[in-house]
């Protein structure tokens, strides 16, 4: 069989323990961050009348704009209505008291959301801190599951209710398990990403993409430092240890069979795209496996090249310098 458990790593992971000290340093800690979270769901389903909607549009115009992708200007009549009904209708009753009943309180993720907004202006001088708001959007009727701009972030928070919710979002099982409450933050960390994560794009490459990929997983780690990697990468705590067990197994594979290099769309996706498993590898060996090892591509790089800045990784478009100056190479055993 391919995997080996490790019990030792398995409860490490499980418990969150693969992280050392995680404390942010003074100079970062101190960095003046208030994040607070604005829920809107509440007004929303709270209107009992269309001038209630018109109301808090109103007094969210970039929510407006950019989350419900409506145009500049007043609210026309059309868009009040439809929201209107939306809001007093019975059916999403249901999903919205469950919504916010499970986000009652959303101390934990505005913490989460401070620290990691000072670590980005640490890095980062100019970045300003985006608005910060919930919704709850009929599991997509309203708007998206997680919507990220320069000014603008939005949890869709239906989606993240977990498995004890009524109503879930269709979609397979291995994409429902990463709408959870724990991943919701490093996921719209991950999209947060893209605006400092520079790509090449000419290379598409696998190794490139999952150098591009890795990219993206170290900031999340980076901002997020007492996250467990498997809430940053989507894996549970046993695929975490199989996989660590089992890293040069996995890199041998993509040596032996010639892939680093290996263009094709098709081809790439397996490795980095959604799926249930790899089965290329081996039927238990999870889903974007080719991200998991970027991602320890690029630790091994910044390991070994401790003189890089978070913003000189992040702007850094040669992938094969990343991969040539990480010497990676673990060992099959």
């Amino acid at each position: 069989m391919y995997y080996r458990i490790l019990i030792l790593l398995t409860l490490l992971f499980a418990f969150g323990c693969g992280k050392k000290d995680c404390r942010l340093p003074k100079e970062i800690a101190s960095i003046p961050v208030d994040v607070a979270i604005e829920r809107l769901e509440k007004p929303f389903f709270a209107a009992s009348s269309r001038q209630d909607i018109v109301n808090m549009l109103q007094r969210n115009p970039l929510f407006r704009q950019a989350y419900l992708q409506a145009g500049v200007g007043s609210p026309d009549s059309a868009q009040v209505n439809s929201l209107y009904m939306l809001a007093t209708n019975a059916s999403l009753d249901t999903l919205a008291r469950e919504a916010m009943q499970k986000f009652a309180n959303m101390q934990r993720e505005e913490q989460q959301l401070e620290t990691a907004f000072k670590v980005i202006k640490h890095h980062y001088p100019a970045f300003h801190v985006p608005q910060v708001k919930t919704f709850v959007t009929g599991l997509g009727s309203l708007g998206s599951d997680l919507f990220v701009s320069d000014s603008l972030l939005v949890f869709g928070i239906d989606y993240f209710i977990g498995p004890e919710a009524t109503y879930r979002p269709q979609a397979y099982e291995y994409i429902l398990s990463r709408y959870e409450r724990s991943q919701m933050v490093p996921a719209a960390m991950l999209l947060l990403s893209n605006k400092f994560n520079q790509t090449d794009s000419r290379e598409r490459t696998l190794l490139a993409e999952m150098i591009n990929m890795g990219k993206a997983y170290y900031f999340v780690s980076s901002v997020m430092p007492c996250t467990p990697d498997s809430l940053i990468v989507g894996y549970t705590a046993q695929q975490m240890a199989d996989v660590a067990s089992n890293e040069g197994r996995i890199w041998a594979h993509f040596i032996e069979k010639s892939l680093l290099f290996e263009k094709s769309p098709f081809v790439v996706n397996k490795y980095i795209g959604m799926r249930p498993n790899t089965p290329e590898i081996d039927a238990q060996a999870p889903g974007r496996i080719g991200t998991w090892v970027g991602w320890q591509i690029v630790r091994k790089y910044m390991e070994r090249n401790p003189e890089v800045s978070l913003p000189e990784l992040m702007a850094e478009t040669d992938y094969r310098k990343i991969f040539n100056a990480s010497k990676y190479k673990p060992e099959k055993d």
